[in-house]
């Protein structure tokens, strides 16, 4: 009976070693069937969709929305009237104006929530123009910042393990990975700066609104919305210049970045 009950254990220990062997193999198999996948994505993207972004951000800056030379055609209306201005007469209607204002900070304190401005023709919108070319540029910063990610993670499967001798071809893979890692924090930073932009605006609009007779607030939106324009314009010219700089690094380097070392060089050592 104990000779059953031993040989029923190994038998159940070689079929959980048999199970986790096999569920090694296609955890491996899948580990690397995901590196042909990045391997070939990103040899495509180095190869072609990299020189067709250039190609088309190239004539996206000829075009006529990026090369406006007359800025105060940028310029939108905040939709914010200027009230009339209040005339105090005599010390007789001061007084009056006086006893209305404690009036109605009597009945301001009576009521609870939150004090907000109110605009009497209804929402300020963003400026038009500037809202089109942002919901143009935004998508090709995002393409950026993916396509640089899968080209890392690419050159990173190829590092070889840390060993002794000519480590010049690693030291390749790992400048074009920080370069690499540059474009793609500067593409970050471009969806940031966007972001500044609209919650500025949204400030000096709330100052505009509040002070309505006051021009130099409703002059510096304009003078934002000026800023902005360069800087998109700016945007596209660095998203571009990536695109170049990163495909003429990487063909230069592509046999150094796909064999840091090679076959008679680690004979040698």
């Amino acid at each position: 009976m104990s000779a059953l009950l031993k040989l029923d254990g190994e038998i159940t220990k070689k079929v959980r070693r048999d199970a986790r062997a096999a569920s090694r193999g296609v955890q491996g198999r899948g580990v690397e069937m995901f590196k042909e996948r990045i391997s070939a994505e990103a040899e495509d993207l180095v190869a072609n969709l990299f020189p067709q972004k250039l190609s088309e951000l190239d004539t996206f800056l000829q075009e006529e929305c990026l090369n406006i030379t007359d800025l105060v055609g940028l310029h939108s209306d905040l939709n914010i009237p200027i009230p009339e201005p209040v005339l105090i007469t005599n010390s007789h209607d001061n007084a009056l104006d006086n006893g209305k204002k404690r009036k109605i900070a009597a009945e301001e304190e009576q009521c609870e929530g939150t004090k907000v401005y109110a605009f009497l023709n209804g929402m300020v919108q963003s400026n038009p123009k500037l809202v089109a070319l942002i919901e143009r540029i935004k998508p090709e910063i995002r393409t950026l910042m993916d396509k640089c990610n899968t080209v890392k993670m690419w050159i990173q499967l190829m590092i070889p393990k840390i060993e002794d001798g000519n480590n010049f071809g690693v030291s390749v893979q790992e400048d074009t990975v920080a370069e690499l890692r540059t474009v793609e924090g500067e593409a970050a930073s471009f969806l940031d700066q966007i972001s500044r932009y609209y919650m500025s605006r949204a400030k000096l609009v709330s100052k505009v609104a509040k002070y309505p007779h006051v021009e130099d607030y409703r002059r510096t939106v304009d003078e934002l919305d000026e800023k902005e324009y360069l800087s998109l314009r700016i945007i596209v010219s660095e998203l571009r210049n990536h695109y170049v700089i990163l495909h003429d690094v990487i063909t230069k380097n592509i046999e150094k970045i796909k064999k840091p070392r090679s076959a008679n060089t680690d004979a040698l050592y």
